[in-house]
């Protein structure tokens, strides 16, 4: 919600001046014309930081893009002209900050500006690839059918995305919940019967020492790791905002056992959806390249591209530096060779990208179904050590007072 500055006059005629919060300047106006005011003049007060709004991280889910993309596609290809269709999904939005960006888009294609243009000035919430695409329909001519195409592309990446998140979550949320069972029992649980085996005075099992010297260390250092939690997250944080060791953070992604494939599949795939999107909207090979370079999230990736673009830049084969690599399996280089060589690059790209999202799909169900039981029984030999270095010595309590 951002705050503005106005100057008017009441039912009165007496000048009024304030301010007033609102999700836009319309808003604001009828806010203050059901007040009685008549607004002259009306400006956001941005530079001043009492008055900005700030928002922590990206102020727009990539969901609710894809479900306005879809949504503006259907009104557009139903007759509804771009300036109504913006307006509608405005009104009916529940993200306020998304509702304002809509909303001074509106205000821009009301002033002349195209789609392309007006979103241009929100690449916070509209990424580059998007943008250029309603560039080139503009252009072209075709709009809506560049918006459905938008639509279906950002569909299938994000269906991909939760694909593979939902894999790599799994076996984080279940080391996540082992770790806190554990730290529990050896804080909270372990320590009421070190009393009573220290009273018992009798020779304590291996395993008994073993876990009461745990939960000793546990009890003294468990600020150790939250310490670590916090130092892994910010240096994660700060790898990835520097390219260079993004690069050798990638590197090591795609080098993982298991998941290394399944991370290279994904970044594949989104790699030939995107450039098979792009040449089907005639936006330039060079600078579909150059897009992909940047919103394919992978450095080790991106580099490769980047020296693709300068082959082509030479008047040499797209392919020539994908060949060398191992990253690009041969089936994707020998795709694209035949569409560099038969004119149907968007094809042959769009057949890869399927192929590799079908890969993707099946790779992640295989793997959740090989971890679920692998992290049950790590979980349980964790706590059923515990649980046993317990039992055992009672046991032996209960035989020496039975006696």
């Amino acid at each position: 919600m951002a705050v503005f500055r106005f100057e008017g006059r009441d039912r009165t005629g007496r000048v009024r001046k304030g301010n007033q919060n609102g999700a836009s300047r319309r808003e604001v106006i009828l806010k203050l014309r059901e007040k009685g005011i008549a607004v002259n003049q009306i400006w956001e007060l941005e530079d001043n930081l009492l008055y900005k709004e700030i928002t922590i991280g990206n102020p727009v889910k990539f969901q609710e893009l894809v479900i306005f993309i879809r949504q503006f596609s259907t009104l557009l290809e139903a007759g509804v002209t771009v300036v109504d269709a913006t307006r509608v999904l405005a009104n009916q939005t529940e993200n306020k900050t998304f509702r304002r960006v809509l909303e001074t888009i509106e205000e821009d294609l009301r002033s002349g500006k195209l789609l392309s243009e007006a979103t241009a000035k929100h690449p916070k919430v509209f990424p580059t690839m998007f943008i250029n695409m309603v560039e080139a329909g503009e252009i072209g001519g075709n709009l809506d059918d560049t918006l459905e195409r938008l639509a279906v592309y950002f569909e299938r990446q994000h269906r991909t995305r939760q694909k593979v998140v939902s894999a790599l979550a799994y076996p984080i949320t279940v080391g996540i919940v082992a770790i806190c069972v554990v730290a529990f029992l050896l804080t909270s649980v372990v320590p009421t019967f070190a009393n009573m085996f220290q009273g018992f005075g009798a020779e304590l099992p291996a395993i008994t020492k073993f876990v009461l010297g745990a939960s000793e260390w546990m009890q003294g250092n468990w600020w150790i790791f939250i310490l670590l939690g916090i130092s892994l997250y910010v240096g994660f944080f700060l790898v990835k905002k520097n390219k260079n060791s993004k690069y050798y953070l990638d590197y090591f992604t795609l080098k993982l056992p298991i998941f290394g494939k399944l991370v290279q599949k994904a970044i594949l795939a989104r790699m030939a959806r995107t450039l098979s999107s792009l040449f089907s909207s005639s936006v330039p090979i060079l600078q579909a390249i150059t897009i992909v370079e940047k919103v394919v999230g992978n450095e080790v990736l991106g580099q490769v591209l980047t020296v693709s673009r300068s082959s082509l830049e030479k008047g040499e084969s797209l392919t020539e530096p994908m060949k060398g690599h191992w990253i690009f399996p041969p089936l994707v280089t020998q795709m694209i060779t035949i569409g560099e060589q038969t004119g149907t690059l968007d094809l042959m790209l769009a057949k890869v990208a399927d192929f590799y999202e079908a890969e993707v799909e099946a790779a992640t169900d295989r793997i959740k179904s090989l971890i679920e039981p692998f992290m049950i029984i790590i979980l349980a030999g964790v706590v059923g050590t515990i649980v046993t270095s317990i039992l055992v010595p009672m046991f032996e309590i209960f035989n020496h007072v039975g006696q």
